[in-house]
């Protein structure tokens, strides 16, 4: 029935303000009120209707994502709509395309590596779009490993000009977003050779295309890479392969705030330090685990919501239990709930850390750079791994409608997971955030002071000797009970691994062997980074009736059920003891039950449209089942009650007429 709240009876149950707890996840009333404003704008404007994505072909979809684009333009410019209110539209249509990596990479990255000038003459063009820009980095041969990339810059003193090659098929530009069919311009990451010396990789504004008629220009070859992963989903993007054949560029054109090559040739270091590159990657990283709470909140109101919705078994007076009443599905569900608040305020925070290392940077103080650079890689890796997963089991938790692409979350997921690869790969980024960390523990011999998320590392002699205080289950609702195993358990791990690699002669050999082991110390690093971030946030003023309370549940199942999901680390470093893990898995199992009258209204706070989720299953009203048997009639097969092929292949089968048909 149109117009009924299936769902009414959940929310009538929740014992909090769910008004003031969207303000808590919007982080302000003024980012709440942007965000539901440009949320609205776009569910109520057909031009944006997606939910065909899935059965268009490659061509349509890709023609669609460009209509789509272009519109949302034309509505930012003739609204007038601020930098932050373009930015949550983009975000609500809800389609992987260029403009994703023209202002999310393109933008950002010029304006970090470009001079006065270089902004000057770059920049307006790019806020207007009149150009269009991408990021290519990524090689056919290099992904991860950014030094080993083969593109060539070699400058030309008769000419002043750089001379930009691909000397081999390993070195075409493989991936960029936009690349394959749109972008008029890119960051070409090359090889900087001047007077036969290699000076590493650079990057470089190359333009790719005409500006009259978007042609490829002589010199380069380009095009798109082909299908991806799922229907819809990421095939909206033209990721892009790029091949030069010495494509000349004015020297002007390398971005030149760090180093510069002069008329003559000769390579320059500029005054300007270095290491203000890591503001970009800061940047771009907090963007990441931001975008982690977004598709981990989505996958988690589809599913909390279908789950409240669905009745299976244990039929009383007729009537089944709904699916969310089951312990099962509270113990997988209800983590990934914490989860999706945790990433949040973890995210939240590294706004913050955004601009305290950027005001840093802006007064030559390098010192919390290593840190914030680990913090956030690690951070990046924990959040996309986690989220990735959490898709699939929301997935699973819907049963077999959640294989549906109408219950929005196979899509969801096959959008989600590049960003497991994407600006660093896990594993990778894991092991740089280990070698931090062992850097860390080896320098506190040397009365080296560590800072910001490895404070902890200073108190590490009483962390080593600390036993846990937990005495009964409540005692895990105390937040310094939880930090200090959380603290404990990392440094030990980190400790023992800076203890096996000290055996080892080589130590890169010894970074090798116990890589696995490395990479575990990292994991816990981070979850502790979440933990205490979380618990931070609750310190704060936190208004409306019941919301601080929900949070400090919801905080204490993501703390709990991590300790329960990594169990062996805490006992194997005797952190806590297996009766204290006990203890904790009963105080799980207590705090379910209580977020369970809360579950549909703590998703409701998230406040997203039914056309943003874009899941039948995960509707606001529950009406699911009538709306899943008409959707099931919109399907192109269903045009015809015999099928296009009926009279070649399936009547010759029925007739027996196989050896007479056609095949």
């Amino acid at each position: 029935m149109e117009g009924v709240d299936h769902l009414a009876h959940e929310r009538n149950r929740s014992q909090f303000d769910v008004d003031a707890m969207k303000i808590v996840w919007a982080g302000s009333r003024h980012a709440f009120e942007v965000s539901d404003r440009m949320s609205r704008l776009v569910a109520n404007d057909p031009a944006f209707r997606k939910d065909n994505r899935a059965q268009l072909p490659r061509k349509e979809l890709f023609k669609n994502t460009l209509r789509k684009t272009a519109y949302a333009w034309k509505k930012i410019v003739e609204l007038k709509l601020t930098e932050e209110e373009a930015a949550r539209l983009r975000f609500f249509v809800d389609e992987p395309a260029y403009t994703d990596l023209h202002w999310g990479m393109f933008v950002p990255f010029v304006k970090g590596q470009g001079t006065e000038e270089q902004l000057q003459k770059w920049l307006p063009l790019a806020y207007k779009m009149k150009i269009i820009g991408c990021y290519a980095q990524t090689e056919l041969g290099h992904g991860s490993n950014v030094q080993g990339l083969e593109t060539t810059a070699t400058f030309d003193p008769k000419t002043d000009e750089f001379v930009i090659h691909s000397p081999t098929l390993t070195s075409s530009k493989w991936w960029p977003g936009g690349l394959g069919k749109v972008s008029t311009h890119a960051v070409v990451f090359a090889r900087l050779i001047t007077n036969g010396q290699d000076y590493g990789v650079h990057g470089f504004i190359v333009q790719i295309r005409s500006l009259e008629d978007h042609t490829v220009l002589p010199g380069i070859t380009i095009g798109d890479i082909g299908m991806k992963f799922g229907n819809g989903a990421y095939n909206t993007m033209d990721n892009g392969v790029m091949h030069f054949d010495h494509f000349r560029i004015p020297r002007n054109q390398l971005l030149m705030r760090f180093s510069q090559v002069t008329r003559e040739g000769k390579y320059v270091q500029s005054d300007v330090p270095r290491q203000l590159v890591y503001g970009t990657m800061v940047y771009v990283r907090k963007t990441i685990v931001i975008d982690a709470s977004n598709a981990l909140s989505r996958a988690v109101c589809i599913a909390t919501r279908y789950s409240a919705v669905r009745r299976q078994f244990g039929s009383q007076n007729g009537v089944e239990t709904q699916v969310i009443d089951y312990k099962t599905q509270q113990s997988r569900l209800f983590p990934l709930l914490a989860s999706a608040y945790a990433f949040r305020f973890v995210g939240e925070w590294l706004e913050w850390l955004y601009t305290d290392v950027t005001q840093r940077l802006g007064a030559s103080d390098f010192s919390t750079l290593p840190e914030a650079h680990a913090c956030t890689a690690g951070l990046k890796s924990v959040t996309t791994a986690a989220t990735a997963d959490a898709i699939e089991e929301c997935r699973k938790l819907c049963g077999g409608h959640g294989y549906l692409c109408s219950s929005g979350l196979p899509e969801l997921f096959a959008v989600y997971v590049p960003a497991c690869t994407y600006e660093g790969d896990n594993v990778v980024l894991l092991l740089q955030v280990a070698r931090f960390l062992v850097k860390t523990v080896s320098q506190l011999v040397s009365g080296k002071k560590p800072v910001g998320t490895t404070a902890y590392m200073g108190r590490l002699q009483h962390l080593m000797e600390s036993s846990c205080k937990v005495q009964k289950a409540e005692d895990w609702l105390n937040p310094s009970i939880v930090l200090e195993a959380f603290e404990a358990r990392s440094a030990k791990m980190s400790v023992e691994c800076a203890k096996r690699l000290s055996k080892f002669t080589n130590q890169e050999e010894g970074f090798q062997e116990l890589s696995p082991n490395l990479v575990e110390a990292a994991v816990a690093h981070c979850q502790l980074i979440i933990v205490s971030k979380f618990i931070e946030k609750l310190k704060g003023d936190i208004p409306g009736k019941g919301v601080k309370e929900q949070l400090q549940k919801l905080c204490s199942i993501y703390a709990l059920y991590t300790l329960h999901k990594h169990m062996g680390d805490f006992l194997s470093t005797s952190t806590i003891t297996p009766k204290q893990a006990s203890l904790a898995d009963d105080q799980l199992r207590s705090l379910y039950s209580q977020v369970r009258p809360n579950a549909v209204a703590l998703v409701d706070a998230f406040n997203y449209t039914d056309h943003y989720l874009g899941s039948i299953l995960g509707r606001y009203d529950g009406n699911v089942y009538p709306n899943l048997y008409n959707e099931a009639w919109k399907e192109p097969l269903n045009d015809s009650a015999v099928p296009d092929g009926y009279h070649e292949y399936i009547r010759p089968l029925l007739k027996q007429q196989l050896r007479n048909a056609r095949l």
